[in-house]
């Protein structure tokens, strides 16, 4: 490429970028976010607060890679479930699916149907 081809192209693409900086001048949005910028920055020197103090206040979250939260998350408990038997008014109470009764009665009459006796 000739340096006069390569100096018009060079110009063509300023020319568009300018153009684009000149929309971005006058765009309302990006002045909003100037503005919040701006006064954000302000609050933290007044405040003396840091930029990581202000993610860990918003985002108290830890990020991948960091160290395992103090607080630990148990599970809720199951609940109870009662089952009775109408043939002979056994009551099983369970709070899984591995009761010895439960699982004799489920080979017997069959899952759904002792699932129907649930109170």
């Amino acid at each position: 490429m000739s340096k006069l081809a390569e100096f018009k192209a060079l110009e063509a693409q300023l020319a568009a970028q300018l153009k684009q900086l000149d929309a971005l001048k006058n765009d309302d949005e990006l002045k909003r976010e100037i503005e919040f910028e701006k006064k954000l920055r302000d609050l933290m020197s007044v405040y003396g607060v840091k930029l990581p103090d202000i993610i860990a206040l918003l985002e108290p979250q830890p990020r991948r890679g960091s160290a395992a939260p103090d607080v630990q998350v148990t599970r809720r408990q199951r609940q109870i479930k009662v089952y009775k038997n109408p043939e002979t008014g056994e009551v099983v109470e369970t709070k899984g699916g591995n009761h010895k009764i439960l699982k004799a009665w489920k080979e017997m009459y069959g899952a759904e149907h002792v699932e129907g006796w649930l109170k």
